[in-house]
């Protein structure tokens, strides 16, 4: 399992390194993670019984980092404008059913896997595109995914207390604090690219590193829900896509707000 995980890290790093160089090919990339990682949170929502309208709601969550690639901005808020739209598409396509059992859980799910993975994961994109946004997404990757490799390889060799054992049994209190290490060593590293003195590198890095190890809890919650171990076997070792960028879900969207605010001032 390690060995596989290291193989598939490798290559996921590769590919990344490459990705996002090019704008218009991060955004891609993001868009076709989120339509994936969509398809598998639906799809585990099948699994235990809730219906959903899956492709819909991929549709509209592809839609909201292609937006942002393309610079559309219709509102200010416009990010918002795609999800009430999904509400009223989805309560019209509601009313067309003869059947109506579980309809508010069949759309409020649907609402809810556009919000959680979609506009949280979009992100990225704008990350992306903000002034230094190479470097910028390079730091946030790197320290989130340190968090991730930092939690899973002290925790498997050191690990003995369990951190939430009714929601994911195999995540310690040692994995843990081992994913802020990496986490806090990795922004470091990423000092040239984010020009913070050591008192805000320290923060941001035990920041992320608990947003990251909140946003895999997150997942391992719903995983926990519907029964299912991975979200998807896309990577071998890794599970799906929804498991790689579970920790991002969190960690995207508030260091975007933060850096959007140290850039105006």
């Amino acid at each position: 399992m390690l060995i596989r995980r290291l193989i598939t890290s490798t290559l996921l790093v590769l590919i990344i390194i490459g990705v996002i160089s090019i704008d218009w090919l991060c955004g891609l990339t993001v868009a076709l993670f989120i339509a994936v990682g969509l398809y598998e949170f639906f799809r585990m929502l099948e699994v235990k019984g809730t219906l959903t309208y899956k492709y819909f709601g991929i549709g509209i969550g592809v839609l909201i980092p292609l937006s942002i690639m393309l610079r559309f901005e219709l509102t200010k808020g416009w990010e918002f404008l795609f999800i009430i739209l999904a509400l009223l598409f989805l309560v019209v396509m509601q009313l067309k059913r003869r059947q109506h059992s579980g309809a508010i859980i069949g759309i409020s799910t649907t609402v809810f896997g556009i919000v959680y993975i979609s506009w949280s994961f979009s992100f990225l994109v704008k990350i992306r595109y903000l002034e230094g946004g190479l470097g910028l997404l390079a730091a946030i990757l790197l320290i989130t995914k340190a968090c991730d490799i930092g939690a899973y390889l002290i925790g498997s060799w050191l690990g003995k207390h369990p951190l939430a054992p009714s929601i994911s049994p195999n995540k310690t209190v040692e994995g843990a604090l081992g994913g802020s290490a990496f986490s806090l060593l990795a922004v470091l590293i990423c000092k040239p690219l984010l020009n913070f003195n050591y008192l805000q590198l320290v923060i941001l890095g035990v920041g992320i590193s608990i947003l990251a190890q909140l946003g895999d809890l997150s997942e391992s919650l719903i995983k926990r829900d519907c029964q299912v171990k991975d979200s998807g076997r896309i990577f071998p070792g890794m599970g799906g896509a929804l498991d790689q960028i579970d920790s991002l879900l969190f960690t995207a969207p508030v260091f975007y707000f933060y850096m959007s605010v140290i850039l105006l001032r």
